[in-house]
This record gives structure tokens, sequence and C-alpha cells, in this order.
């Protein structure tokens, strides 16, 4: 089998991207079968794509008319690329991403490779003990989301395997499985297993497992070539029903973009908010009592430029401020000695700051005080 998208198929690193080659990911399909297509759809997931080739390749391989293919892929440009190929891709990170768990019967993990930082290690979750890596994180991140009887293929370094990752492997996975990659330039293993819930580690043949991956990690032993043809019975994908979440859990900046330039803020009702045009005052009936005043200072009502019949321009703005009245009262108490009782009451005192504006005033310039 070729690859459908050659093109796509970049084998470079380039930002932590370590895409699987043609051989190692024809001859890793070979190893996949699908469930009967009754029994529903299947779901395939790969968290880190890259430009999409390999789970599409996958989606193709079991049948793609029966296939939902999912991907995330933090690059921009890779992301719009496997866009064009799966059926729904997240651009950003996974550890940024809501996905559900247990929905996918086929995971392909190829993660980013390298160390993590020890700022990174704190922020992002990472739970272990051991080295901290990348791949670890990535498993650690992308195991609860297949289900279980769905089907691992884990493509890492083989000097990855210390006795943390292999004591995961071994207990969350039976009918485990290691080859070397077909290209020896990243030192990469393919690893398939079927998720099981947690298995005896005392068991004879988990011992012998753990035993041989722990030597390929080490490199006392080297893992035969992945075959051409699968020599066991295949590894056969199951049907889900498709994730309820699916999404990033922050904007992708290329959407966020979208929706700025689709509502333009509140520019478009600036006016009914903002701009609303002046109207002149009518004069009220009759003249304002100290409630009605202090009221209409309150509420900012009288405030702007004034001119009286003599010419007189002021600049006013109202205002109300809180004082308290002192009243004492002296009461005698039965044994003739005398009680003094303070009340303080509050009292609202409107005021009126006045910018005398009027040319040749004596006060022109001056804040005035009204009260």
């Amino acid at each position: 089998m070729a690859l459908m998208f050659p093109r796509l198929a970049r084998n470079f690193v380039k930002n932590g991207y370590f895409p699987t080659d043609e051989p190692t990911l024809e001859r890793a399909l070979t190893a996949l079968a699908p469930a009967e297509a009754s029994a529903g759809p299947l779901c395939i997931l790969d968290p880190c794509a890259g430009e999409g080739v390999a789970i599409a390749e996958a989606a193709h391989a079991l049948g793609r008319e029966q296939v939902r293919a999912f991907a995330v892929e933090y690059e921009a440009e890779r992301a719009r690329h496997a866009r064009q190929l799966v059926d729904r891709c997240i651009h950003g990170d996974l550890m940024d991403t809501l996905i559900s768990r247990q929905s996918f019967g086929l995971l392909w993990l190829n993660p980013p490779y390298g160390d993590l930082s020890k700022d990174t290690n704190g922020n992002v979750g990472y739970q272990g003990q051991g080295r901290a890596r990348l791949e670890k994180l990535f498993y650690q991140k992308a195991l609860p989301l297949l289900q279980y009887g769905g089907v691992l293929i884990y493509i890492v370094p083989h000097y990855v395997l210390d006795a943390e990752l292999v004591g995961w492997l071994t207990r969350h996975f039976a009918e485990l499985r290691i080859y070397r990659a077909v290209d020896t330039q990243f030192k990469q293993v393919v690893i398939f297993g079927r998720k099981v819930r947690q298995r005896d580690q005392a068991s004879d043949s988990v011992k012998a497992t753990r035993a041989l991956l722990l030597q390929i990690g080490l490199g006392d032993a080297e893992a035969e070539e992945l075959p051409v043809e699968w020599p066991f019975l295949p590894y056969t994908v199951p049907a889900t029903a498709e994730p309820e979440h699916f999404y990033r859990v922050t904007m992708e900046p290329e959407q966020f973009a979208e929706e700025v330039g689709r509502l333009q803020g509140l520019w478009p009702t600036l006016d009914t908010h903002l701009g609303a045009a002046q109207q002149s005052l009518r004069s009220p009936a009759r003249g304002l009592s100290h409630w009605h005043l202090a009221l209409a200072l309150a509420a900012g009502a009288i405030s702007g430029v004034v001119k009286s019949k003599t010419g007189r321009v002021l600049v006013v703005k109202g205002d109300t401020h809180k004082e308290k009245t002192l009243h004492t009262e002296y009461t005698e108490r039965d044994d003739g000695s005398v009680a003094e009782t303070r009340i303080l009451t509050d009292k609202f005192v409107p005021v009126i700051r006045a910018w005398d504006m009027t040319p040749g005033s004596p006060t022109c310039g001056e804040v005035l005080t009204i009260r």
C-alpha cells in the first residue's frame, strides 16, 4: 500500500515534529482490522496529528465510510493540512482541549519528543516520579480518551522506555508488542497494545513483556523490525459512539479574529448607546422644592452651560453630599442626675459648582459654589 498523500508526508524535524515514515506507517496499518460495520461507526484519534497523514491513512485502511477521524495539531500550517484529511481537527495544544473520555477505538500516538522543563512540568500537570518527558506527558493526557478494548499504536524513541513508562504500559495494556521502525533516523519503536483494566503485574507474561521493554529501552536488546505483513491476528478496532465533547478550551486565534470581524464589537451600535441627540429641556411646571432639587442634582440632571437674561454665563455641575446634624437632648433621672443624649441625623445637601465664564466678570474663571 502506498501513501495516499505522499506530498504531505515530510520527513523532517520542525518544532519537535517527527512524522511517521511511509514504510512504518504502511506496515503498522496491516496490524489493524475494523469491527463489523453493523456495530456502528469507528472513532479514531491522533492527538499529535502533524499534517494528518497517519490518521487519514488509518481511516482509509479501516474503511473510510464507517470511520470518523479526529485530530489535534498545535502548529497552524500543519493543522490546516490535517483539516483537509480528517473529519474534525482542533488547532491547539492537547493540554488545552476538552475531549470526552473513552470515546475512541484507536489511539495513534506519535507525540513530541524531548524533556520537560521544570517550569513546564509544574504547570501542565505531569504526574510521575521518573524522568519528565513529553512522550510521557502526552501518554498520560491521551490514555483516558481510549476506550477499554481500544487499540494503541505508540511511536516513541526506544530510550524513552524507562521503568516508569514500561510500568504504565504493562499495567494499562494487554497483547503488547514492540517493533523497530523501518526508518532508524529517530531511533523509534512502534508499540501495539489493547487497553484493559489494570493488570496483575506479578504474572509471568507481564514480567516477560516488562523485561523485554526495559532491555530495549536501555539499549541491551534491539527490537525486531516491523514486519511487512502482520504475522498475528490483527488488532480489531472496536466501534464507539462519537465523542460528546471535542473542542479547544480557549478560542483559536483565527476563530477569534473571524468573530471580531463578523461582530465588529460595539461600533455598529455606537450611536444607539452613546450618540443620542441632545434634546432641549423644558422648564418645570412650578418651582423645585429642596427635595426635587436634591434628586435632580444626584441624578446629574442639573449640569451644563447656563445663560441668564443679564448675559451671565456659567458652566454648572450639580452634586449631592451627605452631612450630619447634631441634636442634643437633656433629661433628668430619678436620682437627680442629668443625662445627655446626642442624636446625629443624616442630611443630604445639594451643591452646585459653577465655573464663571462671563466676559468682564470680576469672578471670570473662578469656580463658585452655590448651596
